[in-house]
């Protein structure tokens, strides 16, 4: 775990009543403290609830170990969601820090109560937007989130369920805190080795990556140009300033700006963004990037220099906005008209005379690929086979994602992997698309890693006779044909054939 000897953990668990465990110095074990009252909720002891994690290493071991097993046999169908997170934040609001949910079924006792609001026909209607605002317990939420904030505390949830769990709500709470959300859909411990091999690795991850508390972040820009809209997990508590409870590595941000007065005077423009934060070691930095552009007067010059990636990701940021207000048909039409509109504009404005066929410029290669992608994930897709909450969680990843995993979950990366040698000649390179998409071998230490092609996405470019990996961000596939070469197999898979490779095999 992240920071120093200082590094406080409690624990709580909760169905129809709250369930606090204390570490007492000196005890055997750690001692179940029950508060039934969840329409008043108080911390039942002042001590040894929220107690420092070297000191109560074994106790804590302890509770881990018994923990699984101590509700094996309830009775209990209720979830207390809502006092829950109140008691978590009457616990450590003194000191801040993160707070992580793991939640098995919708919320039903006390604050914050919710019950399934899906109709499963009217999943690609306009009528998904209502459903997706629609919320009677905005109150609640909005300012419990609010005081999470206040007192820098995040909130992270991890989510299974079986039914819909109405995650829209409760983002209020994990949103503006800048915490982030995990969901795990029929997560079952023996039937779906897939998504409990997900789960470990991703809250491994969560448990282990550098984070920053109680930040704050600015970002200004050249006078004539303003911020028009902040994108990503935080709270706006001025027209430039961020509250960020806590700050990880794997956040994402977006912020689109508009040209207010005339720039014909200034050669660049800069942007800037600074970070101030408290490391996990109890010391405040701060971090700041400078960005110059170039002003031109040349609209090719615009063209030349536009950053596809960068416009894919605001526009998915600007597409769940307009979702959220208008309607699912709104944003998809949106999407399409920016692409439309940008060419258009490039064919008429740029262009020297008419020219037969779909012209665009170089950097924009991509832009129609990409939104067709786009249009295509989890969050813009039409149809009834996509559930409100794997749409809202989609939604929910292209607000908090970095870039490069953003591109990566809407246009995944597609690599042949059995043909990797130390280093690619062009007489091995008889299935790569072009040569300049060769990549030479990296050496790390002494050791040689080779470097595969990047292939299109097509099924032109998978063979029978060959083992290919897609790289989707969070999930990575490996499609094995049918005549693969043994010494693959067996070298990386461990089985002797393409018959003994097992369905569910998930690789470590």
């Amino acid at each position: 775990l992240p920071g120093d000897s200082r590094t406080k953990i409690a624990f709580i668990t909760y169905d129809s009543m709250i369930h606090f465990y204390s570490f007492q110095e000196g005890a055997s074990q750690p001692q179940m403290l029950v508060v039934s009252d969840i329409d008043d909720v108080f911390i039942p002891m002042p001590e040894n609830l929220l107690v420092n994690l070297n000191e109560s290493k074994e106790l804590v071991h302890d509770l881990l170990k018994i923990l699984p097993k101590m509700f094996t046999h309830t009775m209990e169908t209720q979830s207390a969601l809502g006092p829950a997170l109140q008691a978590a934040f009457k616990l450590v609001s003194s000191t801040g820090g993160r707070v992580a949910v793991f939640q098995t079924q919708l919320p039903s006792v006390g604050a914050g109560a919710l019950k399934s609001r899906e109709d499963p026909n009217q999943r690609a209607s306009a009528k998904v937007s209502e459903t997706i605002r629609s919320n009677r317990l905005i109150t609640f939420l909005y300012l419990s989130g609010k005081e999470f904030i206040k007192k820098f505390v995040c909130v992270n949830l991890c989510l299974y369920m079986k039914e819909i769990i109405d995650g829209t709500n409760y983002s209020f709470n994990y949103r503006y805190s800048a915490g982030c959300i995990y969901y795990y859909p029929s997560y079952h411990q023996q039937h779906n080795p897939v998504q409990v091999e997900k789960f470990q690795k991703e809250l491994k991850r969560y448990l282990t990556r550098k984070i920053g508390f109680e930040a704050v972040m600015r970002i200004r820009c050249t006078k004539g140009l303003s911020i028009h809209t902040f994108h990503g997990n935080f709270f706006v508590r001025s027209t430039d300033l961020l509250s960020l409870p806590n700050v990880n590595p794997d956040a994402g941000f977006a912020v689109q700006m508009s040209i207010e007065d005339n720039l014909t005077d200034m050669q660049v423009v800069s942007f800037q963004a600074a970070l101030l934060y408290t490391s996990s070691k109890g010391e405040r930095r701060i971090r700041v990037h400078t960005m110059c552009l170039p002003v031109v007067s040349s609209l090719a010059d615009i063209y030349a220099g536009a950053d596809v990636q960068a416009i894919i990701g605001l526009l998915a940021n600007m597409g769940v906005d307009r979702s959220v207000s208008a309607s699912l048909s709104d944003a998809r039409d949106a999407l399409v008209n920016a692409v439309i509109d940008s060419l258009s504009a490039y064919r008429s404005s740029v262009l020297s005379g008419q020219q037969p066929g779909l012209m665009t410029p170089s950097s924009l290669r991509l832009f129609p690929l990409f939104v067709l992608a786009l249009l295509k994930q989890k969050a813009f897709r039409t149809g009834t086979s996509t559930r409100l909450d794997d749409r809202v969680y989609a939604m929910c990843q292209v607000k908090s994602q970095a870039l490069v995993y953003l591109m990566l979950m809407v246009h995944p990366n597609l690599y042949r992997v059995d043909k990797l040698t130390d280093e690619f000649r062009l007489s091995d390179t008889s299935f790569v698309e072009s040569p300049f998409l060769l990549q030479g071998a990296m050496n790390i230490g002494d050791k040689t890693i080779p470097q595969p092609p990047l292939l299109q996405l097509s099924v032109e470019k998978l063979s029978k006779d060959g083992a290919f990996l897609m790289d989707a961000g969070s999930v990575m596939f490996l499609w094995i044909g049918r005549n693969c070469e043994q010494t693959f197999l067996s070298q990386v898979l461990g089985v002797p054939s393409y018959a003994a490779i097992p369905q569910n095999m998930i690789l470590r």
